[in-house]
């Protein structure tokens, strides 16, 4: 940028928002609760290197147009300050009764990685995709947005840490104060990046929602015991602790989590925490399947003919393949969730009622997904907190986070969340069945342009692919492999029989042959991205729907490799993984497709 541009951004930044003033730079520093005792010290330290970190991210952009490199001077600088003060002010259990190893681990963590939130949800991505498409005047909306939410999250931060230092902190007073400051950070937003919503998607509105979402989780890393504070992150926010080795299902409240399915019932999850001896975080997430309907009359049948597809309280957990207990399968002990799938909108709904005359229909997938996860995750942040050692580290988890069928879609639509936004990085995805392939015409592509915005679909995808094009699987496979394999296990695992009439009709297509030429040149064209495998079945004569819950495929092979063995290898060796496929005998059992037009790995 020239230095006309800096002046305008600048302006913006150059007083917080209810607490303090700059002192020139690009941060805007406040003053800090006193004392030097490690649960100040701690939280304060926190505080200031987030800051620290987000003037360091918008700084990079503005100079070098690109997100700071790995070993950034003064990004390094923040966390050693970080790691410095809480070594010279904690010993070991004096803070979440962790070790001063854990304590320090767990924090820079969780300074980098919010952080890299804000940045990612900003500029599109830790690629950036946004920045160098959004023009100079795109870039200043950008680097203003960015700076304000930052100065949003730093304000909260001093007064949530200086509230919970003194003994009688005054929740109420708090709020309102928190409640102020968003008002004016979306306000600020909305003045100065008014084209926010057509540049990542997200208006300020939600955009500084999502800020004030870190800030709990942000909180609940620093704070033991939150006091009079309502966060929606963390320990202190579970309400229900399922035992180990045992399914529970937690029936979310909806006036809390803004969920609800279908038939107006109410959200509910499963999950089995990995039994006594097996470590807590590893998990497998499984999205229910179920179809989905878009127009009134499909939609209004299956309500009446198939109640159950628009309720979540009555279904019960996958116990078959990669869900199963059997001890043939490596997965038998870990953490299990279990998220139903209820309002037929593949997981994407965004919170609307799409009104078909005399059907109302909620469309809350992404919704009722997301909140899902965040319980889970609260629940195993509080387990690992209780067992001690190096309690809860998301950076550390590892998930397999999967669906099949309209799971599968969700799968495709939410697995950019949970790397950017739950910051679970260490976690790969598996769609199985649900590719969303196009037939060319009226088809997934043409139905993403109308539905993503019917169904309020449109904030809750990734800020690098928002358009009807990435409502198709290899259009989304294009523009999330650059965010991908940041670290090893982050890949699309895709699995499906290439044979699977349900997925054929699913995604309208009305000839089998075009069908299976669509799947292989998908498999073809994208195979070769980074963070993108995949593993193809090859029963020619049936037609087989979902696959890795299948106990004859999950165990048998594909160009000799077990499936069972390929999804382990995902998890504990991801650099060796190969593609997996074979010609079959689709082309004498189905009249008209074609080999695969590229040469298949051996």
């Amino acid at each position: 940028m020239n230095t006309v541009t800096r002046v305008m951004v600048l302006p913006l930044l150059a007083c917080s928002l209810l607490l303090g003033c700059s002192d020139g730079s690009d941060h805007v520093y406040v003053d800090v609760p006193e004392g030097d005792s490690c649960t100040v010290v701690a939280p304060r330290a926190l505080q200031q290197c987030l800051g620290a970190v987000n003037s360091a991210s918008g700084s990079c952009y503005f100079d070098d147009d690109a997100a700071c490199r790995e070993g950034h001077p003064d990004v390094v600088a923040a966390l050693d300050a970080l790691q410095d003060d809480i070594e010279q002010s904690c010993t070991d259990d004096e803070l979440l009764s962790l070790s001063v190893d854990a304590v320090v681990g767990r924090f820079r963590n969780a300074c980098q990685s919010q952080a890299d939130s804000i940045a990612w949800r900003t500029f599109g991505g830790p690629q950036g995709a946004v920045w160098p498409d959004a023009g100079e005047e795109g870039q200043v909306c950008l680097q203003a947005a960015h700076g304000i939410v930052s100065q949003y999250v730093d304000d909260t931060l001093v007064a949530i840490n200086r509230c919970l230092a003194e003994e009688d902190c005054d929740g109420e007073t708090l709020a309102t104060e928190r409640q102020a400051s968003k008002e004016a950070a979306v306000s600020a937003v909305s003045d100065a990046c008014p084209a926010l919503a057509d540049l990542i998607a997200v208006d300020p509105e939600t955009y500084v929602a999502r800020a004030g979402e870190q800030v709990d989780c942000t909180v609940a890393t620093a704070h033991q015991s939150p006091g009079p504070l309502g966060l929606s992150c963390g320990p202190a926010n579970v309400e229900t602790l399922p035992p180990r080795g045992e399914w529970t299902r937690i029936v979310l409240d909806r006036d809390k989590w803004g969920t609800v399915c279908g038939d107006g019932t109410d959200y509910a999850i499963h999950i089995r925490l990995a039994p006594e001896g097996s470590p807590l975080d590893r998990v497998v997430i499984g999205l229910q399947g179920g179809g989905v309907c878009l127009f009134e009359s499909d939609c209004k049948s299956r309500m009446e003919s198939n109640p159950g597809l628009f309720s979540a309280l009555d279904d019960t957990p996958l116990g078959d393949g990669i869900a199963s207990s059997d001890p043939m399968n490596p997965f038998a002990d870990w953490t299990r969730v279990y998220l139903p799938y209820c309002n037929q909108d593949v997981f994407a709904g965004g919170g609307v009622v799409e009104d078909f005359g005399e059907l109302q229909l909620p469309r809350y997938g992404a919704i009722n997904a997301r909140a899902g996860m965040r319980v889970a995750r609260d629940i195993l942040w509080q387990q690992m907190d209780a067992e001690g050692g190096a309690g809860f580290r998301p950076d550390r988890l590892v998930a397999l986070f999967g669906g099949f069928s309209a799971g599968a879609y969700g799968t495709l639509y939410n697995y950019h969340w949970v790397l950017d936004d739950l910051q679970w990085p260490r976690t790969a995805a598996f769609p199985d069945a649900g590719g969303a392939l196009d037939n060319g015409g009226v088809g997934v592509r043409t139905l993403g342009f109308t539905k993503i915005p019917e169904w309020g679909a449109l904030p809750f995808l990734a800020p690098y692919c928002f358009s009807g094009d990435c409502a198709v699987g290899p259009d989304l496979y294009r523009a999330m492999s650059p965010r991908l394999k940041q670290v090893p296990e982050q890949q699309y695992l895709i699995v499906s029989n290439q044979k699977d009439e349900t997925q054929q009709r699913d995604a309208f297509f009305f000839d089998e042959a075009q069908w299976i030429d669509a799947m292989r040149t998908a498999f073809c064209e994208t195979r070769d991205l980074p963070g993108i495998q995949w593993y193809l079945t090859s029963d020619s004569v049936n037609s087989v729907h979902v696959v890795s819950i299948r106990d004859e495929f999950y165990y048998g092979e594909v160009a000799g490799e077990k499936m069972v063995d390929w999804f382990w290898r995902a998890i504990t060796d991801p650099e060796s993984l190969t593609d997996r496929a074979e010609e079959g005998d689709f082309t004498v059992d189905i009249p008209g497709s074609n080999p695969f037009p590229c040469e298949l790995p051996q």
